[in-house]
């Protein structure tokens, strides 16, 4: 069973392995990007069969404030000089060019790190492409602090995969997750409708 603080995203492992409690810095503030722009870590994915359901995008942000141990994306983890800064129209003329697709899913580093940019994103999956979304957080839904740009991003996802990544509890045998501790959470308007 893991410690209470493995699980708290109010807690924060420093570069030094310390823990620092901060209610809200795993998510706020949100990571300074340019207005209209996403940093993102890597290429957009097509036809993606391991993160969500049927064929799907797959969305790789930069930046992560959580630092897992063990962590498959370390290269993700810093909110500067590395990644690329791309238009959020170039986003969605990439998305709209795809075909056979039933939804995005957002990986990273920590995808609430950039809601306002996600958010916008997400409204045009759903509005413009017909497409479900989900998305990979490191925080538990429980605590997403909900005045925040990260609470409006969960708003309006279909699926959230919550918790951090915690070695110990590794699972190769979960669908869409790496460790047990990792929930899937079917939403509507932000409450939870379903768990996996």
């Amino acid at each position: 069973m893991p410690a209470k603080g493995d699980l708290d995203p109010s807690t924060v492992a420093d570069p030094n392995g310390k823990r620092n409690r901060k209610t809200n810095i795993l998510c706020e503030p949100q990571m300074d990007v340019p207005e209209g722009h996403i940093l993102l870590s890597g290429d957009l994915e097509h036809d993606s069969i391991v993160n969500g359901p049927g064929l799907r995008a797959v969305l790789w942000t930069q930046g992560c404030r959580q630092r897992c141990p063990g962590c498959q994306n370390p290269e993700t983890w810093t909110e500067t000089e590395a990644g690329a800064l791309v238009t959020i129209d170039k986003v969605k003329e990439e998305l709209r060019a795809l075909k056979g697709q039933s939804g995005i899913t957002y990986c990273g580093g920590e995808p609430l790190l950039q809601a306002k940019a996600l958010l916008e994103i997400t409204k045009f999956c759903h509005e413009e492409l017909g497409w479900n979304v989900w998305s990979f957080t490191g925080l538990i839904y429980e605590q997403i602090p909900r005045d925040s740009d990260a609470w409006k991003l969960v708003e309006e996802l279909d699926a959230l995969i919550d918790g951090p990544f915690i070695m110990s509890q590794r699972d190769l045998t979960l669908k869409f997750r790496g460790s047990r501790n990792q929930r899937i959470l079917h939403l509507d308007h932000g409450k939870i409708v379903s768990e996996e």
